[in-house]
């Protein structure tokens, strides 16, 4: 099982794709106290993977002890960051820490291109520069691309550059309209797009040595069986599954996307949160709506529940809205607005 915690609001950067519209830092963020408080109720719920994100992560001050504590605890912590704090003196200490990975962002080739959508110059060189620098500490980091109608054309060349630099993996974040994301909302790629680009992703790791994983886009399951591929990952979408995330005030959601406060943690302990909350028991029944509840892929797959949430004023367990298949055999269901 897997967890995030957006553990500031703070960010260096304004990206325009940011689920939590990051940047300043908000009153009342969880204090060094409460943040191991939640991080011993988060082993006790029984995850492994902890992933420490933001906002920008390294700009909360006593991150590198919360990060020991989770490895005490025997948690694996994780990072997801924009690369720009990771100097070589920040890798060897992460590595030194037992930091496990560092998962950091990289939406194009072109360095103008991925500025203009983080809002930051020289986002692109510092990122390169925190992946040399994990690299050479022996620490290791993935590259995170968001996928959109203006880069997706680029995806097996970020591959190929992830190789290139020593990622152990790419993953492939598809665009869900909430933050700041609901103002490009209109670059998010369609039903047909998607079935496309899933298909070239998964060729792609045919041909590849590291790891693929689309998110946010649970079809591919069903799409790497089709073309007869043995995936390590058993479902598509994880939320309220084998996966939540814990917001800067304590805040729970079922995940980064999907924008529902379900309960916090100030209030009531995360490990009961996690086995009673009635939003996450209804998750795992998984009694979807439309295509999604009667498709033979939906234990594998999931659909997005954000998606379904957003395009579907609030019901996360409607229909995912951008996917050709919807359990109908021989039918093509594609949205195209």
């Amino acid at each position: 099982m897997i967890i995030s915690w957006n553990t500031t609001n703070q960010c260096n950067m304004l990206c325009k794709h940011c689920y939590r519209d990051a940047g300043a830092k908000v009153e009342e963020e969880l204090s060094t106290e409460e943040g191991k408080d939640l991080l011993r109720e988060i082993a006790k719920a029984g995850f492994k993977i902890m992933i420490f994100s933001g906002g920008e992560p390294f700009m909360r001050q006593d991150i590198f002890e919360l990060a020991a504590y989770a490895k005490d605890l025997g948690l694996r912590p994780v990072f997801g960051t924009n690369g720009t704090f990771i100097t070589k003196d920040v890798a060897k200490k992460l590595k030194h820490l037992g930091v496990m990975g560092i998962g950091i962002s990289l939406d194009s080739l072109d360095p103008d291109k991925h500025d203009s959508l983080r809002c930051y110059k020289g986002a692109w060189q510092g990122a390169i520069e925190g992946m040399k620098n994990c690299k050479d500490a022996g620490l290791p980091f993935q590259i995170h691309t968001t996928v959109m109608d203006w880069n997706q054309q680029e995806l097996e060349a970020l591959t190929d550059k992830a190789v290139q630099l020593g990622a152990v993996a790419h993953h492939i974040f598809f665009l869900v309209p909430t933050g700041r994301a609901s103002t490009i909302e209109k670059g998010s790629l369609r039903a047909q797009e998607y079935e496309e680009v899933l298909q070239r992703i998964m060729k792609k790791q045919q041909e590849t040595s590291i790891e693929l994983k689309p998110t946010c886009a649970p079809q591919f399951m069903r799409i790497a069986k089709e073309m007869g591929m043995d995936l390590r990952f058993q479902r598509g979408c994880l939320a309220g599954t084998s996966y939540c995330i814990i917001g800067p005030k304590g805040r729970v959601q079922p995940c980064a996307y999907l924008d529902m406060e379900i309960g916090n943690i100030r209030e009531t302990p995360f490990s009961e949160i996690w086995k009673n909350n009635e939003v996450f028991k209804t998750l795992r029944r998984m009694d979807y709506s439309g295509g999604c509840g009667s498709c033979r892929y939906k234990k594998s797959c999931g659909g997005c529940r954000a998606r379904a949430a957003y395009y579907h004023d609030g019901d996360y367990m409607a229909e995912e809205p951008w996917c050709l298949y919807h359990g109908r055999e021989g039918v093509e269901a594609v949205w195209t607005s």
